[in-house]
This record gives structure tokens, C-alpha cells and sequence, in this order.
């Protein structure tokens, strides 16, 4: 669906209000914390390199090789903050409420990368060197909005995205087995959490003030929604690695954050709709169904999976 400019910045000006509001009461609701604080510094020692000390191996981890894919993956996923940055102060502008939240979310996010890797760094988690390395190769390849077709794509999609993000940073927290590293992750998607709120009630407005194409904008997202990460190297496997851990999967997806967003809003019961408005909430209501009934044959099969594991360790 192409909307023409001038549709656009009349849906940013009458949705800036909803914005002034929500920043303000984000802005009272949001805690100020300091990601030095979730780091164990004592435990560091240095690497190998100009400063002499011990080379990275293995052992030294006291992570999960899963755990360790889904922190880094988290990471890899903050890392590409300058790119998320262009792509919603392209959209949404920097004047104004518009890009006052921009720059609120940018700084916000910026913590999260931060904590994280000096997390996997000082704790030895990782090896260093091919962290830095996967960073650079997904930083250069970017990342691009799949859902630019209007500022309405654009906010249903991090309005699942956030929470997406939310529910994976806290599941790999519990899934860690680290104490630290479960309070770091808990404090991240708390901030996640509070974005979404943002974004959702904007979204609520949206249907609101054009019905139509929020209701066409919520089904294209959510029929293809992909997470901001996949253009991680070695994303689908590392993403099967996840959902087999059971961090984050299609019933995980399904449960936990697409019902929650569409039952709030209220979405499958949107009045007024005609036309394509009306033939997106039908295409998102059987796409739902269909999704529902894939989770339950996913985690059939991997129930099935682990159980032979178990079978053959006994």
C-alpha cells in the first residue's frame, strides 16, 4: 500500500499529541539506572594482545553454549542502534514531540549494548575476538525497515518488536543460570517494556484516527514479521538453537506477544472498517489461526526430540 506524503504528515501531526503525552508520562514512569552496576568487575582480568594478559578459550565461559548464542544475538541486535536510529528519525522526523522520543528510545536503547557486552566481556563469556568481528559484519550490512510502507507499518512494528525484544533479553535471563546476568537482562527488558507501552498506545490512537490503514498496516507486519536481528550471520541457525532451548519460539511468539498486543488494542473488533481495512483484519484473524496451529506442531516436535534425547541418555 503506497500513502502519499501528504497523507503522512497530516497522520504525524494529528498523532503528536498522542506522542507529547506519552513521552511525558514514559519520561516519569522510566527509572534512571547505570550499566556499570550489573557488571562483576572484579571478575575481569586482561585478554591477550598489547596488554599481555591470558587468550579466550572455552572453558573459561560459564555459560551454556545456547545461553551464550542468545546473549549474543541480544547484543548483536542492540549493536545496530545507529541504524534503528535512522530508520525512525526518517520516518518519524526530529522536530518536535516526534524527535524528542527519538532521541529519548536512542539513548535509552544505547544502555542496553553497553551492559551487555561488558557483561560477556568481563565475565569471560565470550570470545572476544569473534564478538568484535560479528559485530562489524552486521553493522556493515545495517539494517533496513521491512515495514516502511507508511508511519503506520512503522509503529506496529516495533510495537511488537519491543516486546519481542522484551520477552527474549528476560527468557535468557532465567535461561542463564546466572544470577548477574538474570538481574542485567531483567532491568534491560524493563526498559523494553515501557517502549512497547509507548508504541502500542500509539498504535491504539492510530486505529483510532485511520482504521483502515492501521488495520492494513498491523496484518502486513504481523503475517511477516521478522525480528530486528535477522540479519545476524548465521541468524537461522542460531534462531533454531533458541527455539529448541525454548527462549523464544512460534508458541512464545504467538502467546506472549502477538495475543497480548492484538487482545489490548482490541484489534480483531475495530469498527468502522470497509474495504481493504475490512479484507487485512480477515487475512490477520486466519493468519493468526494458522500461526496458532504451527506453534502446537513445533513444540509437539520438539517435545518428541527431547524425549528421545532423554530415552538415549537413560
Amino acid at each position: 500500500m503506497t500513502v502519499d506524503q501528504e497523507t503522512t504528515r497530516a497522520l504525524l501531526l494529528e498523532l503528536e499529541p498522542v506522542v507529547e503525552t506519552n513521552l511525558n508520562r514514559h519520561i516519569g514512569l522510566a527509572k534512571e539506572w547505570f550499566p556499570h552496576e550489573y557488571v562483576p568487575w572484579s571478575d575481569g582480568t586482561n585478554f591477550d594482545g598489547p596488554l599481555g594478559g591470558t587468550a579466550w578459550t572455552p572453558d573459561q565461559s560459564k555459560l551454556s553454549d545456547v545461553a551464550r548464542t542468545s546473549l549474543i544475538v541480544n547484543l548483536l541486535t542492540e549493536d545496530n542502534l545507529p541504524s534503528y536510529h535512522h530508520e525512525i528519525a526518517s520516518m518519524f522526523g526530529r522536530d518536535g514531540a516526534w524527535g524528542d522520543w527519538v532521541h529519548r528510545w536512542t539513548a535509552e536503547e544505547g544502555r542496553h549494548g553497553i551492559a551487555i557486552r561488558d557483561y560477556l566481556l568481563t565475565t569471560r563469556a565470550v570470545d572476544p575476538i569473534a564478538l568484535e568481528r560479528m559485530r562489524m559484519t552486521h553493522m556493515a550490512t545495517g539494517f533496513q525497515n521491512d515495514h516502511d510502507e507508511t508511519i503506520l507499518h512503522s509503529i506496529a512494528y516495533v510495537s511488537f518488536q519491543e516486546l519481542a525484544t522484551r520477552v527474549s533479553h528476560r527468557n535468557t535471563g532465567k535461561f542463564s543460570g546466572d544470577p548477574i546476568c538474570d538481574a542485567m537482562l531483567s532491568r534491560i527488558a524493563t526498559d523494553e517494556n515501557l517502549h512497547m507501552v509507548f508504541y502500542r498506545n500509539l498504535l491504539e490512537a492510530s486505529l483510532e484516527v485511520s482504521p483502515n490503514l492501521a488495520m492494513r498496516a498491523i496484518s502486513d507486519v504481523v503475517r511477516d514479521f521478522q525480528m530486528p536481528g535477522h540479519g545476524i550471520e548465521n541468524f537461522s541457525r542460531k534462531s533454531v538453537q533458541i527455539a529448541m532451548a525454548g527462549i523464544y519460539d512460534l508458541r512464545i511468539h504467538h502467546d506472549e506477544v502477538l495475543i497480548p498486543v492484538l487482545k489490548k488494542l482490541k484489534v480483531l473488533e475495530t469498527p468502522n472498517l470497509t474495504d481493504d481495512g475490512a479484507k487485512a483484519r480477515d487475512e490477520l484473524a486466519e493468519f493468526m489461526t494458522h500461526l496458532d496451529t504451527q506453534a502446537t506442531r513445533f513444540t509437539e516436535r520438539r517435545d518428541a526430540h527431547h524425549a528421545r534425547l532423554a530415552a538415549r541418555k537413560g
